[in-house]
């Protein structure tokens, strides 16, 4: 699956995502596009998105999009926070589908 990490969560999380095919808004060119066009390109070329911004699912109209969303709930967007999501982050992405949001962790 393609993945495309936010801008907020860090590189080191892209290799631990093993069997996907991880990008970052960064290493695509998108950095600090506004969240309904980067959505819109990320349609085109992902079927999903990890974010942790809490604020997407009620600014952005995720039945209508063209690939999932996954948020992560973590205290923070250290890694010291995110790999021990790692586990469910995979678990979620396997069941993801277009147009629905997933949450993992707190």
């Amino acid at each position: 699956m393609r993945v495309l990490l936010d801008e907020q969560l860090p590189l080191d999380l892209a290799p631990l995502l093993s069997g996907h095919d991880v990008r970052t808004v960064g290493q695509q060119g998108w950095s600090g596009i506004k969240n309904g066009e980067l959505l819109r390109r990320a349609g085109l070329e992902f079927q999903a998105f990890v974010t942790m911004d809490r604020n997407l699912e009620f600014q952005q109209n995720i039945p209508a999009l063209a690939l999932g969303v996954l948020l992560v709930r973590a205290p923070s967007n250290r890694m010291i926070h995110l790999q021990p999501l790692v586990p469910a982050i995979l678990q979620e992405l396997q069941q993801i589908a277009p147009g629905k949001l997933r949450h993992v962790g707190a």
